[in-house]
């Protein structure tokens, strides 16, 4: 019984269907009585439901367009028009078929990724793995994941992988994944067996939090308020007021029943639902879940963008800039990193997969700790290669009064808005790593195309610091800049915005949660695991990638437009026919047909939806693809030489003035860094300007290159010159080049992230 229930829309379209067949073979061989009841067989069953319908319509003090179907079924059974009743029954049935398919086909995008969900996880142990319910996984583990196996549970690589994350991002080509870096929960392991250190537990990673945004997108899909419903408002008395005169005037109720017959509004039923529904599952397959179609034509009306600022327009991971040392400091920079990233190979914490990534990205071996013991609080220590290292904070590091070297590296990390973490190498202070949470390429792009997509105003709420704030504010083109808010303060702007303007609040921490839950739509990014912002948002991306939402905006605005449309042409082409048959000109049966002939074009026009739209992704072909991110992966490579010219030209601010660090950074500038910037002139400007339309766009970044070629020749020009030993003002020139060179380079790996490598879909795919 109750799988009949759940399969009722299929019964009623095979029932009613199979009645106006029968009947209409009845009629053809003259069994007229068996037609008629045949065919009032069919009207009865399509009245039962519309009436169950209106019962739940009432209930939920919803305005529903079912009247007008139920009173045109009641009315051919009460004037003896059985075959237009059938017919009828037949239209009602096939709507709420077509509803019912296209909201399954929605569910079946995200319920896909449901029926994936790991069960078990291996655990590492000295005898070798043990395989364990994935819910006994705790932080910390150590786990191994074999080829073709799903990850299960969020964790930090031990070492490099390749991933396919098409389940969690759609992307369809395998990504290559460097030590240290964050892997989420329900990716595949596309490449040899991989270790990692466990960051979460199953119940909160990334694929758990899938699983229950799915749920509740499956929930919120069924009762959502249908733009019909708000036609209905207008419709339904205009066509009970023109059957009531087409009867009053001519005193035969055919005509108001013919009324009702081609004002059947399956148009609405139809249209409307298969719009939506293709715009909720479009949606899902470039990541972003839209939890029904209400949050949809609130997304599609939103005017105004409230963003939060950490983890939303910046990474929300932090990403190693330098590392500072003192001038006498035996070990070199690199030697300080490697044991530090070593140590940090069997810690959690956040900042440790940042500095073990950058230690890969250099090509440091690393070598295993031992004894590790992590302060709470503080930091960790433990035994690399026969030194004790010991990482965490200053105080934990230098108890008494800080050297020099160390409050310049702190104030330099204050001005600089970067976190410190420092170390000390057998209980001496020996560095200082410098990280920062780096604003999102791709930001400064959507911001743009948000603008182009309909958006009026982009706000910044954070509760970082002004300066810090402002800056990302600059760099991404805001409106207006919100420092220093609490979860109350961001509720207030919240409804102080929606009281002006629709409005969409994009988050994806604890304390943006009822700021999402107070917006017009809330957006949460859950790419990295679910937290309190995805249980209350309305729209959840699961890339991460911000500039899905602009996508997923253009997607809930053309489908609006196009419900509408198609409501429109259907309803004006039903108001033509009820005055046809208000005239007497069309009677009940050959409206039914005729109504039949209207729903197959607004279907038409529904079903355009389902077509590609405008979009603000940059088309790019495979080879380009290739290329670009070839390019990408020398443009990392070389990001620590570009850091390294500042801690040169800090490095000589004390005589005597050595400039043999400065000659070693000047033939790697000219060996490894002007090679890649020529090669990115000759291969990467060329796609980009394929790809933006035109050479114009590339300018800004070929000036660039030159300005870049023409610094390092001057300062090879200057150091030549200094044959001998260097005094202050021939240093202090050195210096101003080196800081010169180093706010241009900086400058322009920003450009070239934002400009070009924001347009590969994942740059560090292979």
């Amino acid at each position: 019984m109750r799988r009949w229930w759940q399969r009722r829309e299929q019964v009623l379209f095979v029932a009613t269907l199979l009645l106006l067949l029968i009947g209409s073979v009845a009629a053809a061989m003259e069994a007229t009585s068996v037609a008629e009841a045949v065919w009032s067989a069919a009207t009865l069953l399509g009245l039962g439901y519309s009436t169950a319908s209106l019962v739940v319509a009432a209930r939920r003090r919803e305005a529903s367009v079912d009247l007008i179907a139920w009173l045109a079924l009641a009315g051919a059974l009460w004037v003896g028009e059985a075959l237009a009743g059938a017919v009828i029954a037949v239209m009602l049935a096939s709507g709420v078929l077509l509803e019912a398919r296209a909201a399954a086909r929605a569910r079946r995008e995200l319920s896909a990724l449901v029926a994936r969900a790991p069960r078990t996880a291996r655990r590492d142990t000295a005898s070798g793995p043990v395989e364990v319910p994935v819910a006994e996984v705790v932080i910390g583990d150590r786990l191994v994941v074999g080829s073709g196996e799903i990850v299960p549970v969020d964790g930090r690589l031990l070492g490099p992988a390749v991933l396919d994350e098409s389940a969690l991002t759609g992307e369809p080509l395998p990504v290559e994944r460097r030590t240290g870096e964050d892997v989420r929960s329900g990716v595949v392991n596309a490449g040899g067996p991989v270790r990692l250190t466990a960051t979460a537990t199953a119940e909160a990673s990334t694929y758990a939090g899938v699983v229950r945004l799915v749920e509740q997108a499956q929930a919120a899909s069924a009762p959502f308020v249908r733009i019909a419903d708000r036609f209905a408002v207008a419709f339904v008395p205009v066509t009970l007021l023109l059957a009531g005169a087409a009867w009053a005037v001519t005193g035969d109720p055919v005509r108001a029943v013919a009324v009702l017959v081609v004002a059947t509004p399956c148009p609405l039923l139809l249209a409307v639902p298969i719009a939506i529904m293709s715009g909720i599952s479009r949606a899902a397959r470039i990541g972003v879940i839209v939890k029904g179609g209400g949050a949809l034509e609130r997304l599609a009306a939103g005017r105004v963008m409230l963003f939060d600022k950490t983890g939303t327009l910046t990474a929300g991971r932090p990403v190693l800039t330098d590392v500072v040392t003192p001038a006498n400091e035996p070990l070199p920079a690199d030697e300080v990193l490697r044991l530090a990233a070593s140590l940090d190979q069997s810690s959690a914490h956040v900042l440790a997969g940042a500095i073990v990534t950058a230690a890969d990205v250099r090509g440091l071996r690393l070598a295993p700790p031992d004894g590790v013991q992590e302060r709470h609080g503080y930091g960790v220590q433990g035994l690399v290669d026969g030194h004790l290292v010991r990482l965490g904070k200053a105080a934990w590091i230098v108890p008494g009064p800080m050297p020099a070297w160390m409050r310049h590296a702190r104030r330099r990390a204050a001005l600089d808005g970067s976190l410190t973490v420092f170390a000390a190498i057998d209980d001496v202070p020996s560095g200082v790593l410098l990280l920062e949470d780096p604003v999102r390429p791709q930001a400064p792009r959507m911001v743009r195309a948000l603008r182009r997509a309909g958006i009026d105003r982009v706000v910044l709420v954070t509760g970082d610091r002004a300066d810090t704030a402002e800056a990302v504010g600059r760099v991404v083109g805001v409106d207006a800049v919100h420092a220093d808010c609490d979860p109350g303060d961001k509720l207030a702007l919240v409804r102080a915005e929606q009281r002006l303007a629709p409005t969409v609040m994009v988050g994806d921490g604890i304390n943006d949660a009822p700021a999402l839950a107070a917006a017009g739509v809330g957006v949460a990014l859950a790419a990295r695991g679910a937290t309190a912002s995805a249980e209350a948002a309305d729209v959840v991306l699961t890339v991460d990638r911000i500039d899905a939402l602009a996508d997923a905006i253009l997607i809930a605005r053309r489908c609006r437009v196009i419900a509408v449309v198609a409501v429109l042409a259907g309803m004006g082409l039903s108001a033509a026919a009820m005055l046809v048959a208000a005239a007497g000109h069309l009677p009940p049966a050959a409206g039914a047909l005729l109504q039949e002939g209207i729903d197959v074009a607004a279907i038409a026009i529904a079903l355009t939806a389902l077509l590609p739209g405008r979009s603000h992704t940059v088309a790019m072909n495979a080879a380009d693809i290739a290329t670009a991110r070839r390019l990408y992966a020398e443009h990392r490579e070389v990001g620590p030489l570009v850091e390294q010219v500042r801690t040169v030209a800090d490095a000589l601010n004390l005589p005597p003035y050595d400039l043999g660090p400065v000659r070693a950074l000047l033939d790697d500038l000219e060996v490894r860094l002007l090679a890649h910037e020529r090669a990115e002139e000759a291969e990467l400007l060329p796609i980009m300007a394929r790809a933006l339309g035109g050479a114009e766009s590339t300018s800004g970044l070929s000036r660039t290159h030159a300005e870049i070629d023409h610094q390092i020749g001057r300062l090879r020009r200057t150091v030549d010159d200094l044959v001998e030993q260097a005094d202050a003002e021939d240093v202090t020139d050195v210096r101003r080049l080196l800081y010169g060179l180093s706010a241009i380079l900086r400058l322009h790996n920003a450009q070239e992230e934002e400009g070009a490598f924001s347009l590969l879909p994942d740059p560090q795919a292979p």
